[in-house]
């Protein structure tokens, strides 16, 4: 099970290296959202510190899951699906490794975006460890619970604006709970409890999601 986890990741890990734009676009939409608030809402930078707990959760929300609406596509269309549904190979560990794969590209490299970000919003240097703690529990619960969405829709040609309506009331507990991460650090307010209760919708959605997942792709290729 392993090996096979291993190896799909790799390809999947070669295949996303050779479409650069697709890696690209969430990461271009997430910093231009939050470059041009600061333009907007003019150079006020106690009211910019304020809104930037929420301002940088709802664009990253935003970012993973752009990406998240072609995450099956090609496999639907090239015959891979159905690949993985005849293999001997447990589709949970297919499915898991792919999203893996896709949050190591997308998601991580929002963990890593997000520090330089939050600095043009005014937020200051001792709340970015706290911001990409929380992005890093809290992106991989997004990429996960957008992926089950993602399954959901593969078929449909159209499926972006029902894959946001699926997910999207979803990911709320995850925007509250990153968002005040943020707010209780410029508050000096103790976080660990906002970061405990991350990090149970992450274990709790990686140990689950997978199975949500595998049973959306087996509904919408029987379809």
């Amino acid at each position: 099970m392993s090996k096979t986890f291993i190896t799909l990741f790799n390809s999947e890990l070669r295949l996303l290296c050779r479409q650069p734009s697709d890696l690209a676009n969430p990461l271009v939409f997430f910093s231009v959202v939050v470059s041009l608030f600061p333009l907007a809402l003019g150079p006020q930078s106690q009211f910019l510190q304020s809104a930037a707990p929420g301002l940088l959760w709802v664009a990253a929300l935003l970012a993973v899951l752009l990406s998240l609406d072609g995450l099956f596509h090609a496999d639907f269309e090239d015959g891979s699906l159905e690949q993985w549904m005849l293999s001997s190979h447990s589709l949970v560990v297919l499915v898991l490794a792919k999203v893996s794969a896709h949050w190591l590209c997308s998601g991580l490299a929002l963990v890593v975006l997000a520090p330089l970000l939050a600095l043009m919003l005014g937020l200051p240097t001792h709340s970015l460890p706290a911001l990409m703690l929380s992005l890093f529990l809290g992106t991989p619960v997004l990429s996960l619970l957008g992926a089950i969405g993602a399954a959901l829709t593969v078929g449909l040609r159209r499926g972006g604006l029902l894959l946001a309506l699926l997910i999207l009331p979803l990911y709320i507990p995850v925007l509250i709970l990153g968002s005040g991460v943020l707010q209780a650090t410029l508050q000096n307010l103790p976080i660990a409890g906002h970061l405990l209760w991350l990090a149970c919708l992450a274990i709790l959605t990686i140990t689950l999601a997978p199975f949500a997942i595998a049973a959306g792709l087996s509904i919408s290729i029987a379809e």
